[in-house]
């Protein structure tokens, strides 16, 4: 697919579905560079971690990114479903933070290098739930509505850099973030049913699909919203 010895930068690689990309991306012969608070115990030899909270507005990790930014994606995420009368300003503070201003700060430091590359990609990661109305998702899907957007209207201005802009909106995935959804078998086999395809999602489900946008495959694709969701948002089946 063309990824061999290109640099890629992971934002939030060392769990759930960043994790899954990242030793998809190792596995092809990239190089992977990883941003996250913490290590994990499972990243792949040969990758290079970066410490960052992208709640924090710092950007010293900057300095330790590739001088060529050939892929670039931002999987950090939170999950937070309360009522809307339970919520409060900090929670939507909290979301867009960590959800939009962690990207737009992660895309601001790199974006030299993104350009140094001649031809990249970024892959941002929404939510089913942006376009899909679901309860108890005010918060979240707020938030991850400003990633669509924000990828659109990337992918119009970079356009001429020849840098793609895509995002990724997932259904219900089974990553340590989503573990309190899924921590019974009632709750999973209920959660499965939702879905027209009868499953909720895998981390390599929507790795797979970040893997062909980094790629050269996918070189005529920028500015979509990819949804990843078991048909959840389009169908809905006799």
């Amino acid at each position: 697919m063309g990824l061999e010895q290109k640099n890629m930068v992971v934002a939030g690689g060392s769990s759930g579905i960043g994790l899954a990309l990242v030793k998809q991306l190792v596995a092809a012969g990239a190089k992977v560079f990883v941003i996250s608070r913490n290590a994990g115990t499972e990243l792949p030899e040969g990758v290079t971690h970066i410490p960052h909270d992208f709640t924090n507005a710092d950007t010293a990790f900057a300095s330790q990114l590739p001088d060529k930014i050939h892929g670039l994606v931002y999987s950090v995420g939170s999950i937070n479903l309360k009522p809307f009368q339970r919520l409060q300003r900090e929670d939507f503070l909290n979301d867009f933070t960590l959800n939009v201003l962690g990207a737009v700060t992660l895309v601001q430091q790199s974006l030299q290098a993104l350009k140094n590359a001649e031809m990249a990609s970024v892959v941002l990661f929404s939510t089913v739930a942006a376009r899909t109305g679901m309860s108890y998702h005010t918060s979240i899907a707020a938030s991850k509505g400003a990633i669509e957007s924000l990828a659109v209207s990337l992918a119009a201005e970079f356009v001429s850099s020849k840098i793609r802009v895509n995002a990724i909106a997932p259904s219900l995935t089974n990553t340590p973030l989503a573990q309190h959804l899924l921590n019974t078998e009632e709750k999973q086999e209920a959660s499965a049913k939702r879905h027209p395809l009868g499953k909720y999602g895998q981390p390599d489900d929507m790795a797979n699909a970040a893997r062909f946008l980094l790629s050269d495959e996918s070189s005529w694709i920028t500015g979509q919203i990819i949804g990843i969701d078991g048909g959840l948002s389009s169908l809905k089946p006799l």
